[in-house]
């Protein structure tokens, strides 16, 4: 099981007024980049069994933790982390590089910094390659508005905005805990708890379901998130209405050749018109959690490098 001697050595990328905290293999591959982006509460080291596979496929892999984790900058207004910001850190990582554009692939919540980068700066991503969390429809109402009416303040994505600093205090004094029973597969089907999720899930003594990582996997997890605490990347669910108004003028349609990679079990659900806002997608899905390129990582480095393979991305990209 890969552990974080084997990841690559992390560098700090000055960019876009923060500092990141970047991970990079394959720098023989100069010319052909793809940026890994890690959803919540991740980590650049969610992607480990893809590094090693793109890089000897012949891609320059280059995997941050964004803004709000591991030894990134922590910046301390919640504005700070709206899509803007999010997006232009990997627009400034592009530029460092010298990259005029780049593959983006996105996990959970890193999907959906994809999805807004490509709607925000179309002419710097090449290729979408998304997991878990399909292109969001922007709708009359903001998202959490939204989420509010239909599922009440308890949902973490409305409790994260409408109770501050609450669920981060309760995280932080517990990211073990929060961590191993977050970090689950196949995990049976069960009636939702009262009260709010992932408060629930810090405080829950026992785990279901079966153990994702390894004990020394989930020991960087923890040691990430007792070092930078959960505050700041639980900042970027407190943009989501302010990244609603953001992207309000921004063409919804993504023409870049797109993959979606969803499990089957995962709780997010998959997208019903996927296609109206994504027309050259293909969408493929795994028998497994949400989770997935931990779940299944042959099965996921198989199915982006066919596809690349198929989109003819073994052509070196732009360079400045």
């Amino acid at each position: 099981m890969p552990n974080m001697i084997d990841f690559p050595k992390p560098s700090l990328v000055p960019v876009n007024g923060v500092v990141l905290e970047v991970f990079e293999a394959g720098r023989e591959n100069r010319g052909k980049p793809i940026v890994l982006c890690h959803g919540w509460p991740e980590h650049a080291f969610s992607w480990r069994y893809q590094v090693p596979a793109l890089a000897s496929a012949g891609y320059h892999v280059i995997v941050p933790n964004q803004r709000g984790y591991g030894k990134s900058s922590r910046p301390t207004e919640v504005t700070d982390y709206d899509i803007e910001h999010l997006s232009g850190d990997l627009v400034a990582l592009l530029d460092h590089y010298g990259y005029d554009d780049a593959i983006f692939v996105g996990h959970d919540w890193g999907a959906m910094v994809v999805w807004g980068l490509t709607l925000l700066h179309p002419a710097r991503v090449s290729r979408v390659i998304n997991l878990s969390l399909p292109y969001q429809e922007r709708g009359a109402v903001p998202w959490i508005e939204s989420m509010e009416r239909v599922l009440g303040d308890d949902f973490y994505f409305v409790h994260f905005n409408r109770y501050p600093g609450v669920a981060d205090a309760i995280l932080d004094a517990n990211a073990f805990r929060f961590l191993r029973n977050l970090y689950r597969k196949n995990v049976p089907p069960a009636e939702p708890a009262p009260g709010m999720t992932m408060i629930n899930l810090a405080k829950a003594e026992t785990p279901s379901g079966e153990p994702v990582m390894s004990d020394g996997e989930l020991a960087v997890l923890v040691s990430a998130f007792e070092a930078s605490g959960f505050t700041g990347s639980i900042n970027w669910y407190r943009n989501l209405d302010r990244n609603w108004h953001l992207l309000a003028d921004a063409d919804p349609v993504i023409q870049q050749p797109t993959l979606m990679i969803y499990g089957d079990r995962d709780t997010v659900a998959k997208s019903g018109n996927l296609q109206q806002f994504v027309p050259n997608v293909d969408a493929i899905s795994f028998d497994c959690g949400h989770w997935i390129q931990q779940e299944r990582p042959e099965e996921t480095n198989r199915a982006i490098l066919e596809w690349l393979r198929g989109q003819g991305a073994a052509q070196p990209g732009a360079r400045r």
